[in-house]
């Protein structure tokens, strides 16, 4: 497929479909956690940095996520991240 082809396109709103449907998670310890970022690159660096300084780092995660479907972090070589906030029992 080259790379005027709409595949790319396609996986990517695809991939971007399913990841908007990943907000939330449990932990084995029933923690609960909100995504709040998903992204790469010196973006991602800002964000978590960000994060961690409002939230605290013992309440910030990160995970890695798989870059297919993604073209220029595919080519790049770049890895995805989400960034995981951990709830307040209140929130």
């Amino acid at each position: 497929m080259s790379q005027g082809d709409t595949g790319y396109e396609e996986a990517a709103s695809e991939r971007m479909a399913m990841e908007n449907e990943v907000q939330e998670r449990v932990d084995a310890e029933g923690n609960r956690w909100r995504k709040v970022y998903f992204g790469g690159g010196a973006h991602f660096q800002n964000w978590l940095d960000q994060v961690r300084e409002l939230r605290g780092e013992e309440n910030v995660a990160t995970e890695e996520v798989d870059s297919r479907g993604f073209q220029c972090f595919e080519e790049g070589g770049e890895k995805l991240y989400r960034i995981w906030v951990r709830q307040k029992k209140s929130d």
